[in-house]
This record gives C-alpha cells, structure tokens and sequence, in this order.
C-alpha cells in the first residue's frame, strides 16, 4: 500500500493515508465509521488498488454487498491478484446468489490462491450449499485434509467451528460437540463463540451480573420501604396517644370545673338558707 501511495502528491498521500488507518482501526468495533473514511479515501484517491480494496472491505463490514463487489472487482483488475476471490464469492451469498458463488468455487482463480484462501474459499462453499439448503453436502465440502489436520493455523478454529455448526444443523449433537471442543482448542484469539455454544449444549445457563447487581440493589429500597411503614405507624400511634393523653387532660380540666361550679352552689344555697332564717347556730359552727 505505501508503494501505491508513492504516487500521489505527498499531502494528498498524507491525508489518504490518514483515512486508510482510521478504516483498518475502526472496522471492527465500528464498521459504519470506518466506512465513512472510506468514503473520503476514495474520493481522494479512486485510482489506488488498496483504496479500492479498503473501501470493499469497509462495505463489505456494513453488509454493503453490491458495493463491496464492485470495489473488490475494481482493486482485482488494478492488480490480478487473486487473494479477493473467496470475499467476492461470498458478496455473492449476501446478494442472495448462492449458486454463483458455488460456480466461483471451481473456478481456476482458486488454484491462485494459498492454502488460507483456499480454505476461505471451501468454507463459502459449504455455506453456499447450506443456503441451498444443501446440508449433507455441506458438510461433505469441509471434510478435508485440513480440517482432519492436527496442526493448528489461522484458519483452524473457524473451520472446525463451520464443521461443527453444520453437524449440529443435521441433528448430530454427539460430533457437534467434540468439533466445537475442538474449535475452541484451536480458538486462541477468540475468532469464534464456540466456548458458548459447548456451553449450551451442555446445558450450562449463565447468569448476567448486571441482572444480580440490579436484584441485590431492589433490596435495599424495598427495605427502606419498610422502615418508612414502620415509622409511619409509629407517627400515627404518637399522634393516636398524644390525642387520647389531650382528651384525659381536657376531661379532667371539666371535672375540676364542675367541681367548682358545685362549691360555688353551695355557698349560694347556705346564703339563702341564712337569709331566709334557716341556718341555726350548730349549722353555722359546723361550716365554720
């Protein structure tokens, strides 16, 4: 790439180059912003193989498939290499083609290429056949002497995962498994899920942690919930006994006006009594 670069004025180079390394960055974590580099590096340099090559791959990323195809046909005949036939073949699937990439399977270009490339290309095949719901052949297209092979390459862990996904498709739980035990052996850079998938077949659920963390937070809240009816009880009880404490002392406080009012009318009585001749010396006495 940095040869083909070369040709180009040293700013425009720059700034192509710029949006080229943003796109190999990006087309993983976030394919629709790498795409949008690419789009700037292509109208810069249109003319550049490997512009046109990272722009295919950036569509390719966002399922872009008529467009991939186009940019990867472009960088092929800018170049002759070979080394994109399995991803245009695949385009070909996306496009809903299945059979034309079938036919790109046999074609001589595919001698061209090496033994990763030709491996790609088998497992396109395969999930050719299985779009066309082809299943046992399928499975007959990646038995090869790479998959039965014991040394452990770039490929391995996702041939041995399409083996396996495509066994299990034809209800043969038994070898499905021992070939996802086997992806994940090969699976150092963790290219395949094939560690979730044995999960599954054994059985194995797997709790969220965000979902117990969210659990033992409602715990405290119902708690406090709680405490809040609790001391709203004992408020009303408070209030319910201050009442019934202010209901006593209004009650006695009558009583002792009452008791007033019942001396007071009896002082008034003796008065009259003693107006009207009725109080005798002993009576007076005695109330003295």
């Amino acid at each position: 790439m940095r040869q083909e670069l070369l040709s180009l004025p040293k700013t425009l180079a720059e700034d192509v180059a710029r949006n080229l390394v943003m796109v190999a960055r990006l087309i993983d974590e976030d394919p629709e912003q790498a795409y949008a580099y690419s789009r700037i590096a292509l109208r810069l340099a249109s003319r550049v193989a490997a512009v046109r090559e990272a722009a295919g791959f950036a569509a390719y990323a966002t399922q872009k498939y008529s467009e991939a195809l186009a940019e990867f046909r472009a960088a092929r005949r800018m170049t002759g290499n070979a080394e994109l036939w399995p991803v245009m073949a695949d385009c070909e699937r996306g496009l809903g083609r299945p059979e034309r990439a079938l036919a790109m399977a046999g074609e001589p270009e595919v001698q061209k290429l090496d033994k990763a490339g030709q491996v790609e290309m088998r497992l396109v095949a395969a999930g050719a056949r299985r779009d066309m719901g082809q299943l046992d052949a399928a499975i007959v297209t990646l038995q090869s002497p790479e998959l039965a092979s014991h040394s452990v390459q770039s490929w391995t862990a996702r041939l041995r995962y399409a083996y396996a996904d495509a066994l299990l498709e034809a209800d043969r739980e038994g070898e499905a498994r021992e070939w996802f035990a086997k992806a994940l052996e090969a699976d150092k850079d963790g290219s395949t899920d094939a560690s979730d998938r044995l999960a599954e077949l054994d059985g194995v659920e797997f709790t969220d942690a965000e979902d117990e963390n969210a659990a033992e937070e409602d715990v405290p809240e119902a708690d406090g919930a709680v405490e809040d009816a609790v001391d709203e009880d004992a408020d009303k009880d408070g209030a319910d006994d201050r009442e019934v404490v202010e209901a006593a002392e209004s009650d006695a406080g009558d009583s002792g006006a009452v008791a007033a009012d019942g001396e007071r009318d009896e002082e008034q009585v003796e008065e009259r009594r003693e107006e009207d001749g009725l109080v005798t010396g002993t009576d007076r006495a005695d109330r003295d």
